[in-house]
């Protein structure tokens, strides 16, 4: 397996911080970084998704032919899918069983759950065609849709390289102009996390991960990059704290480049995300050198991204419902952390138990 390295560390990172930021009210959901600036986790997680995919396409080790490349994300795409359906269905049953113990029947509406239950033939459909998404499971629909484009993306990258980021920035900035999204179905409304927005933070972590154009760039010019950043997260903090908005009445059309909106991901986003992922750039040594533990905890996380991400998303409401048991208990919540950081850290081990397993039975020799 890999050694610990800074994008599995920051991956970890993001895994834990929706881990806790998807347990409304929890005791320790002011420690993570969306309380103190414009950006979350979430951006984190898709444009590390980004730069992953960009050392799979690019792989000097590793190099793949264009078809097989393409055949390999789109498989890549199908396994998020099944995921997604998978911790889907495992949610409804654990709100049903909640519903069931609690004997509240209101509980079978959280989190956008009630049509599964009051109108259980088109909504089964709509989670099928992921038209229909439960609250806080929302980012992996993101994630199949933006997988499933990611091999036009590596063959746009192949053919014309200089015309991806381009492209990207002008659907963005399309989406902005006349609010374009996907609709939800079969309750009215749009997606949460807007596939044609974000997609801008994906391509822009692939270009960042290589070391020509945008990459190079950023590399070549970080030292003068960095003091911008600290300014504009300096800004960010006092947003956060003081609640600043940008008045919607006020903002000229198209008004989602000037408001903060997460659905959008809008510029005001976006730049302090970037500033963020600036400003924190080869830090990793140091938290290496100085919380080694921590680090390496976080890397193995982070090496196991999709399977700590699926059992980090039940814990987190499984810790919704031991808060609704306990009465927002202080200590409950201490030990849904506590349990829920030992969980998620068991399910990495193990899966990296069982790729060992599996290239000792293939004799194939391990990663570094």
């Amino acid at each position: 397996m890999r050694s610990a390295n800074e994008i599995d560390f920051w991956r970890g990172l993001a895994l834990v911080s929706i881990f806790i930021n998807h347990i409304p009210g929890f005791a320790f959901e002011g420690t993570t970084h969306r309380n103190y600036g414009l950006s979350d986790s979430a951006e984190l997680f898709v444009f590390l998704a980004g730069w992953a995919l960009r050392h799979v396409a690019s792989n000097a080790n590793e190099p793949l032919g264009l078809p097989r490349l393409v055949l390999r994300l789109g498989a890549r795409a199908v396994t998020i899918y099944a995921a997604q359906i998978l911790i889907t269905m495992l949610a409804i049953g654990l709100i049903a069983a909640a519903a069931i113990w609690f004997e509240n029947p209101l509980i079978l509406e959280w989190h956008h759950a009630a049509a599964v239950f009051q109108d259980p033939v088109p909504t089964h459909v709509g989670l099928v065609l992921l038209t229909h998404q439960l609250g806080f499971f929302n980012i992996l629909p993101l994630y199949v849709v933006l997988m499933a484009g990611a091999p036009l993306m590596a063959i746009v990258h192949r053919l014309m390289p200089g015309a991806l980021l381009p492209l990207s920035v002008l659907i963005y900035l399309i989406t902005l102009t006349f609010r374009i999204n996907l609709p939800t179905w079969p309750t009215e409304g749009m997606w949460f996390f807007n596939p044609f927005a974000w997609q801008l933070i994906f391509v822009l972590g692939f270009e960042m991960a290589g070391r020509d154009r945008l990459g190079g760039v950023v590399r070549t010019n970080l030292r003068w990059l960095k003091p911008l950043s600290v300014a504009i997260l300096v800004f960010g903090v006092w947003a956060a704290l003081t609640g600043f908005q940008p008045d919607p009445t006020r903002v000229p059309e198209p008004k989602l480049l000037f408001i903060d909106d997460k659905s959008y991901q809008s510029p005001l986003r976006l730049l302090h995300f970037l500033a963020l992922a600036a400003a924190f750039a080869g830090s990793f040594r140091w938290i290496l050198r100085f919380a080694g533990p921590v680090a390496r905890y976080m890397s193995m996380l982070g090496r196991n991204s999709l399977n700590v991400f699926c059992v980090g998303s039940l814990l987190s409401l499984f810790g919704q419902l031991v808060r609704v048991a306990a009465e927002g208990s202080f200590w409950a919540d201490a030990c849904v952390l506590g349990g829920g950081l030992a969980i998620l850290g068991f399910v990495a081990w193990l899966s990296e138990l069982r790729e060992r397993l599996r290239r000792s039975a293939s004799g194939s020799p391990s990663r570094s």
